[in-house]
């Protein structure tokens, strides 16, 4: 039995990783979370207490990251800050989290030697043309876009150095879009999701054409695992699923499915820098740790998210006023 510290676990894709690990393994969990506003203690609940602790607290403060690195086997790094848009409005909160907070951390895991997994994302890699047959792989140049990005991009580029200069015992993933269960309503599905739920009609940045691959969470979950369990130490593995879907055709998609007319969303502002497309080769992962997506149809798994929001309005009902207000301000 391995115990795992598992920083963000309250947030949306590292609840998602503590729900599959739990379900599939017999580790145990101590969840490190800020609980900022993508926070959530209720993403955690029906886990059994005798296999989940939970600390409210901040990955920045080095007394309690020690203390919790030292009783752990392995750390799987999650906690970040994340909304691009929230970054352009204020970006210091993703200097703290994104750079201190894994500084901190790589600094713990130095000093007892103790196994790191780094969560990162393919938006240090910056974009690529709509008709370039090119896709993200290890070995592609990073060139960040935003404040977030940029700041995801320096905590990679520290563990990187972590490993050369001190041997910590650390691998990274960066992942292509997440989506599924316990997504904060401010990001693209669930935020069209629940607009529909409540009547409203969705909102489409500019005309659509801007193309991310998307992946269910319980995908980028068990890619992690699998990491964490056979990686090779220093080594990167990007995590994608084939799902490449321009935002147009989501958001269409989800109406389909949720009984609308297709073209029943309105069109607003684009957002400053909006990447073009994102596309993640993951044949490393594939062929190196022979690890597999479960869900190869996107329409399916949107299905399933779909209806876990329509069942789960009392998880996401107390974010969507302060969210929309928050883009109503922005005119989006």
């Amino acid at each position: 039995m391995t115990h795992l510290l598992i920083t963000g676990g309250a947030g949306f894709i590292g609840s998602n990783f503590v729900h599959h690990v739990i379900a599939r393994t017999d580790h145990t969990a101590t969840v490190l979370d800020k609980l900022t506003y993508a926070g959530n203690r209720e993403s955690l609940a029906g886990l059994p207490e005798d296999r989940v602790e939970f600390i409210e607290g901040d990955i920045a403060d080095s007394a309690l990251v020690d203390s919790l690195v030292a009783d752990s086997d392995a750390v799987v790094h999650y906690a970040a800050e994340s909304h691009n848009d929230n970054s352009l409005h204020d970006p210091r909160p993703f200097l703290d989290t994104n750079i201190i907070g894994t500084y901190t951390l790589l600094e713990a895991v130095r000093r007892h030697n103790t196994r790191f997994h780094h969560i990162s994302t393919d938006e240090v890699y910056g974009d690529l043309e709509l008709d370039d047959p090119q896709r993200f792989t290890e070995q592609t140049a990073y060139n960040p876009s935003s404040p977030y990005s940029s700041t995801k991009a320096s905590s990679d580029l520290l563990v990187r150095a972590w490993v050369r200069s001190f041997g910590v015992r650390a691998t990274i993933s960066n992942c292509s879009n997440n989506y599924g269960p316990y997504q904060h309503v401010e990001k693209f599905i669930p935020r069209q999701i629940t607009n529909v739920l409540r009547g409203v009609r969705p909102k489409l940045y500019g005309a659509g054409h801007n193309v991310r691959d998307w992946i269910h969470a319980d995908d980028h979950s068990s890619a992690v695992l699998t990491i964490l369990e056979k990686g090779r130490l220093g080594e990167t593995y990007l995590i994608g699923a084939d799902g490449e879907k321009d935002n147009r055709s989501v958001i269409e998609l989800i109406l389909t499915l949720m009984g609308e007319p297709a073209d029943a969303y309105d069109h607003v502002t684009d957002r400053p820098g909006h990447d073009l497309r994102y596309a993640i080769d993951s044949t490393k992962l594939r062929e190196e740790l022979r690890w597999m997506p479960q869900y190869g149809d996107f329409e399916a798994g949107l299905r399933a998210t779909i209806e876990w929001y329509r069942e789960n309005e009392n998880w996401w009902a107390p974010a969507k006023e302060a969210t929309e207000a928050f883009y109503a301000e922005k005119r989006q």
